[in-house]
């Protein structure tokens, strides 16, 4: 049994996308936006580094 809590998504309620369709504010694609609710934790986990890198790649984090 798994009791591991779902890991929560990274939105932040200022959704706008850029002209790739990467949301500005939380850097998920809208593929990515829409399967979220769908996704396991590990899924999520690796949809949040992939937002990491596209931060840091923006300049947005270091």
């Amino acid at each position: 049994m798994n009791d591991e809590r779902p890991v929560p998504s990274p939105c932040v309620q200022l959704c706008a996308l850029d002209d790739h369709d990467v949301c500005l504010a939380c850097q998920r694609t809208v593929d990515e936006i829409r399967r979220w609710r769908r996704l396991d934790n590990f899924e999520r986990r690796q949809i949040l580094a992939l937002c990491a890198e596209r931060a840091r790649a923006k300049g947005l984090i270091a």
